[in-house]
């Protein structure tokens, strides 16, 4: 896979970030550059890399990295920007040295060692790529790659069986696994740093579908290393606990994504309406059935993001962000 850079965002997950920097060591293709974007600059985490950097360059890994290249760029943030701020600014930094292919994660996965080998094979096809994960204990994770632009939401009703040909069109990605080329970047530019948390994947993958190819593939590429408490919904759907931060955003960016959609001709008032009264619904759920407290924060968080979510949608200075002529 010619010239493919590893964006990584990680906060304060040291243990996590160092299964996954092990896991590059064995890739049986090595990445061109790993960038490694760190939320907390952390004296710690740099150091890590450092480790990382110098096992690099004694050779020790199961494929030959570009001898005497600066494999491992480590940026550290200024502060926290989340996981859109991080992606957005991976994607920037990878560009601008030249990166012909961006494929992206959080600190929370280890990526398999036939991986980068799989996305090869699938990259004269498509233009990204989403390939499937394992989840903690090993069983498979299924990726939600339909949206519904008319509400908002993501199809939950996508079948996840792969047919013969072993892929399936995706109108959504998702930033723990994603592969996308250099001619996506070019096309609508970088990820919504605004996004801060949450749906900044989905409209990403929701833009570039519109103008490229884009599919989700059943080759495994990534497996979990968090387990996270869930609800099993069923044999490949969870319903994962989340945070009072993440609900707010949850709620608070379907401003963005209404901004995004009315940009591209898609956005129906009442069904994003619908759509909205669906996922406070589902939030609810979580915070029951999941998480089983934080009952009143976690509703004034969904509430609040709600409003939130009204005044960007009325902002009259709104713009799209992350433009290719601003990368």
């Amino acid at each position: 896979m010619e010239k493919a850079a590893i964006i990584i965002v990680t906060y304060r997950r040291q243990e996590l970030l160092d299964k996954l920097l092990q896991s590059l060591l064995f890739l049986q293709e090595a990445p061109w550059r790993v960038f490694i974007i760190d939320n907390e600059a952390s004296p710690e985490t740099e150091q890590l890399v450092e480790v990382y950097r110098h096992l690099v360059d004694e050779g020790l890994t199961a494929a030959p990295w570009d001898a005497g290249a600066d494999t491992f760029v480590y940026a550290p943030q200024a502060e926290n920007t989340g996981g859109a701020g991080g992606f957005a600014c991976g994607v920037s930094l990878a560009y601008q040295a030249g990166a012909e292919w961006f494929w992206l994660m959080d600190d929370d996965v280890v990526v398999l060692p036939e991986a980068l080998g799989i996305l090869g094979r699938w990259a004269p096809r498509f233009d990204a790529v989403q390939g499937s994960r394992l989840d903690f204990d090993g069983g498979p994770f299924w990726w939600q790659y339909r949206f519904i632009p008319a509400l908002g939401v993501y199809n939950p009703l996508a079948p996840s069986g792969f047919g013969p040909q072993g892929w399936k069109p995706a109108n959504a990605l998702c930033f723990e696994g994603a592969c996308i080329s250099r001619r996506v970047v070019d096309g609508i530019g970088l990820p919504d740093a605004r996004f801060f948390l949450y749906w900044d994947d989905c409209i990403y993958g929701y833009l570039a579908s519109r103008r490229f190819r884009v599919a989700v593939i059943q080759d495994v590429i990534l497996q979990r290393t968090k387990d996270i408490p869930h609800w099993e919904v069923s044999g490949v759907r969870q319903l994962n606990a989340s945070s009072d931060r993440t609900r707010f955003y949850v709620m608070a960016n379907r401003g963005h994504m209404a901004n995004y959609l009315k940009r591209e001709g898609t956005f129906l008032p009442w069904g994003f309406a619908l759509g909205t009264l669906a996922s406070f619904a589902k939030e609810t759920i979580r915070l029951a059935v999941v998480e089983r407290g934080h009952l009143g924060s976690g509703i004034k968080s969904l509430v609040e993001g709600w409003q939130e979510s009204r005044r960007i949608m009325v902002d009259p200075l709104w713009e799209p962000s992350g433009k290719a002529s601003d990368v």
